[in-house]
């Protein structure tokens, strides 16, 4: 198994950064750039084998067009070089996912513009990709996004992951769809035939995922499939809630309980697992604490 790190701007939270919206994350990348070191290296303290760089929050939805336009170079270098310097004073092999978040806002699909995209999206590939590892799209939520990132990011020589949000009601469904409402067999179609190294489903509940990693393990023959839900309650899509407030974490989510989840997502298929938004270092410590045992078991069969 694969440990991912954790979310990190709940974490930045914890540790007493500047954090409020609409920034997000990107606060303290702007005011307090320690704090997001700090957080790299705790996540990789707990265990992580890749750790994703401060970048999702560096878009015009969050730090506003103009900020972007100025300062959105500067600001995405930063988060590669901080990921790189906690990489080097690493004791192990750590990897760094280059987190290319939605460009016009987290389940909101509906407002994704096909003729922007690709100028945000150059941003994030001539200033983030020459610090990072792999390339990540994170929390993707219909499949116009999905395509977007995958023609424009094909030609970056470096592994592609991609990584998919899905509905929160989708256990009550017959079958997964993304918070677009498509149904999750019609982008498992695509990334089968584009072959990306990795399909992950991310920034859902924990309760939505084993459905979709049996499915993608029918429906795919991609290199890794992965999870990492966060620890929201059920979040509902097209709500333009992301810069009004904070959301609210849920409580019985415990690093036990998220261990458990983790479990069932191996025994589905998972090869990849780690955190979303409030999934802390302690969540991932119990990841790793898992592979261990899951690595102990297999050397004394």
């Amino acid at each position: 198994m694969i440990i991912l790190d954790g979310g990190t701007g709940r974490h930045l939270e914890s540790l007493g950064a500047p954090f409020n919206q609409p920034e997000w994350s990107a606060l303290a990348l702007m005011q307090k750039p320690e704090f997001v070191l700090k957080a790299h290296n705790d996540f990789i303290e707990a265990g992580a084998d890749i750790i994703t760089t401060n970048s999702y929050a560096v878009v015009p939805f969050h730090i506003g067009a103009q900020r972007f336009q100025k300062n959105g170079p500067d600001l995405l270098q930063k988060s590669g070089k901080l990921a790189l310097e906690a990489k080097k004073g690493a004791s192990k092999n750590v990897r760094i996912a280059a987190s290319i978040p939605p460009m016009f806002g987290s389940y909101l699909p509906e407002r994704f513009n096909p003729d922007l995209a690709p100028k945000m999206l150059a941003v994030f590939k001539d200033n983030l990709l020459p610090f990072c590892d792999l390339v990540l799209a994170e929390t993707m939520a219909s499949l116009e996004e999905v395509k977007a990132f995958i023609r424009f990011f094909c030609d970056s020589e470096k592994p592609i992951w991609v990584s998919i949000t899905l509905e929160d009601d989708t256990y009550e469904r017959r079958s997964p769809h993304l918070r677009s409402g498509e149904a999750l067999e019609k982008i498992l179609e695509y990334i089968e035939d584009k072959k990306p190294e990795a399909i992950l489903f991310n920034c859902s509940q924990p309760e939505v995922m084993e459905p979709a990693i049996l499915l993608a393990k029918k429906l795919t023959t991609v290199r890794f499939i992965g999870v990492y839900a966060n620890a929201f309650p059920p979040q509902q899509s097209g709500l333009d809630n992301a810069n009004k407030e904070i959301s609210r974490l849920r409580v019985n989510l415990t690093p036990i309980r998220y261990r458990e989840f983790a479990t069932r997502w191996m025994n589905a298929g998972a090869t990849v697992i780690g955190g979303c938004c409030g999934i802390g270092p302690d969540h991932i410590k119990a990841l790793y604490e898992l592979k261990m045992h899951f690595k102990s078991q297999k050397r004394s069969l």
